[in-house]
């Protein structure tokens, strides 16, 4: 069943019109592959990070972001990952897209101009506002943190 739910993204492209805009690789993904728009190839050594560019700035309409994430085959083919994920852009960003990757791979690494390199997720963000009070309602779980299931 089609979903209705789409929201239009201004974008530009920054660098070169042969690096393809992201998009979605099926008709039900939550993500969009976005792509590097590297000058030349650039090679990662295990343990280095760098910002890849990839060529385009969009304006994002007020109430939403998008997320950067990792690419599930980079990470479990290579182990390269997105290292600050999810990664957020702010809808009042109007600067180049560039995606903070890493090597956690054995292996050296390396991307070449229009690699699918991670995932951009569109969401709706929610603005939090404060209500101080003395207690808080109760749950079954109370305090429980880091381990507390066992």
């Amino acid at each position: 069943m089609p979903l209705n739910n789409e929201v239009a993204i201004s974008v530009k492209r920054l660098h070169g019109k042969d690096i393809p805009l992201p998009r979605y690789m099926t008709e039900n993904s939550a993500g969009m592959d976005i792509f590097a728009a590297v000058d030349s190839e650039e090679t990662l050594l295990p343990g280095e990070r760098i910002l890849i560019p990839t060529g385009i700035a969009i304006a994002l309409p007020p109430g939403y972001e998008a997320q950067i994430r990792p690419r599930s085959g980079l990470a479990v083919e290579a182990g390269v990952t997105v290292l600050n994920s999810p990664g957020t852009i702010d809808a009042d960003y109007r600067g180049e897209v560039k995606i903070l990757i890493i090597n956690h791979g054995a292996a050296p690494f390396v991307v070449k101009r229009g690699d699918r390199i991670a995932q951009m997720v569109i969401h709706r963000v929610y603005r939090a506002s404060w209500n101080m009070t003395d207690n808080l309602e109760t749950t079954k779980r109370g305090d429980g943190g880091f381990g507390h299931t066992g």
